[in-house]
């Protein structure tokens, strides 16, 4: 009789505390749950095996990556019925901090491990990068880090971002706007609020694909030097550059952020960069940007921040980004970032939180993703879509519960005169 869904099904109840409010599917058939609800399937045993090895996100991540787990139904809605209880869990949730003491859940695990079969641990999937956290945030971990999530291929980001080609939060006019039109609106929020004029050079931390570089130098007739650690999106934005014939004002590096000795610049951009820095290296970094830009010079610093802690001891790292999408980065609350610029000798000018803009820019690269799935695939492998779709999916649903942001801070190197040089109302741009 094929029971291993109900068995499954009440073993992870009895195990959390609380009820699973997804229907379940498992290799043999069966399905139990809530008539209607998205759909968990359970492909085989080792899916069980997986998140009884590693409890908690990660094996939650490895399963689904290796395709030992799917959803049907609607991934947003399944998602964030288990987010509590895995992916976006609290751990002083009182039904996660119970301990192997409880008699409950000692028989829940030893239920598990039965419904597992044999209890050898299932390898990690190759996508996952597996390396010792020993000198984080060098300049050989960095590219590493960058590598491992930027040279995917230029044909999957192609299929995920669409014609604009760039991987930061769009700007949204509407909901219904389009993704092209939202991030043309971003590329220019950015131009003016640096106040770019022509003539000016602007250094890009970061420069991606090229888009901003050929925004900026287009249409506020900048000269533009952008610098990324990847080799495949400089090859891009350097065939884009010439496409533009804009080889005389933009030219892209591969280039660390440290070693740029060619200012003082009229501003700088660094759009979804800073992310990559870590705690450790951010005071170091914004040092560097502040000594690069002229007096009167103007960053835009555009970043995804997290929920600041009561103890910010503890906080750490998500295991399946790190070990999947991101390695390498950590989020800072937005205060302790615009606290490191006023240390660098910034002065801070403008804070914008853009949450909300986010989750539907990365609803639209989910949508873009499960459009051209095949294609994706191909060019990317099926384990590589599969991490960015799950990541792409669950950190929408992060914005939009506002569990992370995302803010433009504006900053000054403001000259000894304490003129900033921006108008006394600073939100003329919108």
């Amino acid at each position: 009789m094929a029971d291993a869904a109900l068995r499954l099904k009440s073993l992870v109840e009895q195990l959390l505390g609380v009820p699973l409010r997804v229907r379940v599917r498992a290799w043999d058939g069966s399905e139990a749950g809530p008539p209607g609800a998205p759909t968990l399937v359970v492909r085989n045993r080792r899916a069980v095996r997986r998140l009884l090895w590693k409890p908690g996100r990660l094996g939650l991540a490895r399963a689904w990556v290796a395709g030992d787990l799917d959803i049907e139904g609607d991934l947003y809605a399944a998602l964030d019925r288990v987010s509590g209880l895995v992916w976006e869990r609290d751990e002083d949730a009182p039904g996660l901090t119970r301990t192997l003491r409880d008699p409950q859940v000692r028989a829940a695990v030893r239920g598990l491990v039965a419904l597992a079969g044999p209890p050898l641990p299932p390898a990690p999937p190759r996508e996952e990068i597996r390396r010792p956290r020993r000198h984080l945030h060098t300049r050989r971990t960095d590219r590493r880090a960058i590598s491992h999530h930027y040279d995917v291929g230029n044909d999957f980001y192609e299929i995920v971002l669409g014609p604009s080609m760039v991987y930061s939060c769009a700007y949204w006019p509407a909901p219904d706007a389009t993704l092209e039109n939202a991030q043309h609106d971003k590329l220019e929020l950015i131009c003016r609020k640096l106040g770019l004029t022509p003539g000016q050079r602007l250094l890009d931390v970061g420069c991606g694909w090229g888009s901003m570089a050929i925004h900026a130098a287009r249409e506020h007739g900048v000269g533009v030097v952008g610098i990324t650690l990847s080799h495949e999106q400089a090859a891009y934005a350097r065939k884009r550059v010439a496409g533009e014939g804009l080889t005389d004002r933009v030219e892209i590096r591969v280039q660390d952020y440290r070693d740029v000795a060619d200012g003082p610049y009229d501003a700088i951009s660094s759009v979804g960069m800073a992310e990559h820095v870590g705690a450790d290296r951010y005071l170091e970094y914004a040092e560097d940007l502040f000594r690069l830009l002229r007096p009167g010079g103007r960053l835009l610093n555009h970043q995804i921040a997290r929920r600041p802690h009561r103890d910010e001891s503890a906080y750490s790292v998500d295991e399946f980004i790190d070990s999947y999408v991101f390695p390498d980065g950590e989020l800072a609350p937005v205060g302790t970032t615009v606290t490191q610029l006023e240390r660098a000798g910034f002065e801070v000018r403008d804070v914008e939180s853009i949450r909300e803009h986010y989750a539907l820019t990365l609803r639209r690269w989910v949508t873009n993703l499960e459009a051209d799935w095949p294609q994706a695939v191909r060019v990317a492998g099926a384990g590589r879509a599969r991490v960015w779709l799950l990541y792409m999916a669950a950190s929408a649903l992060a914005f939009e519960h506002n569990r992370i942001g995302v803010n433009q801070v504006l900053a000054v190197r403001a000259p000894e005169s304490g003129v900033s040089g921006l108008p006394l109302r600073s939100r003329t741009w919108n």
